[in-house]
């Protein structure tokens, strides 16, 4: 393996006061090329956030938009070997968390932890779970990936906002 097989993070969208973490597993093929969150053109992570929050503009100004409504995005893995960018070609004996502490001890005011999709969800159990503030509480959000067909984008972004509208600061709603 050389280092070229390794996908990478980004460091995380955040703000003073955020609420909200949503985490995601790793950036895909499409996010990694853009350097941007949630790049691919059929993922709906930014339609649900613009029609939550309105975030709109250019990736500058939607992130703006999530840190002012208190929420913070973030992807479970620093680093890991994946083929393409399906989360189930992670390979797990080369993840590497994030160090989740310092952004815990940064955000004080963190009430929720929503995952966007199960696998987010199970790298953070296996990997972070001991490293939770006990005042957070967790969340499990239908993946806005477009491998995930099964649920259209319009039913996702009513199961997002049920999990996530209450916990929003001064947005759209």
């Amino acid at each position: 393996m050389s280092s070229s097989d390794l996908s990478a993070g980004f460091p995380p969208i955040e703000s003073s006061g955020a609420r909200i973490l949503i985490l995601g597993s790793l950036p895909g093929q499409a996010s990694i090329d853009a350097q941007q969150y949630y790049a691919h053109p059929r993922n709906a992570f930014w339609p649900i956030m613009r029609g939550l929050t309105g975030a709109g503009g250019d990736y500058g100004e939607r992130c703006q938009r999530l840190a002012s409504s208190g929420i913070a995005v973030w992807d479970v893995l620093q680093q890991s070997v994946r083929p393409g960018s399906l989360d189930s070609s992670i390979r797990m004996d080369t993840a590497t968390p994030n160090d989740f502490g310092p952004f815990f001890e940064r955000h004080l005011e963190l009430q929720m932890i929503a995952f966007n999709g199960r696998k987010a969800q199970d790298l953070f159990n296996r990997l972070v779970l001991s490293e939770l503030p006990r005042t957070a509480k967790t969340a499990l959000l239908p993946s806005t990936s477009p491998a995930h067909a099964s649920m259209t984008a319009a039913a996702k972004r009513e199961v997002w906002r049920g999990i996530l509208g209450p916990n929003l600061k001064g947005v759209i709603q």
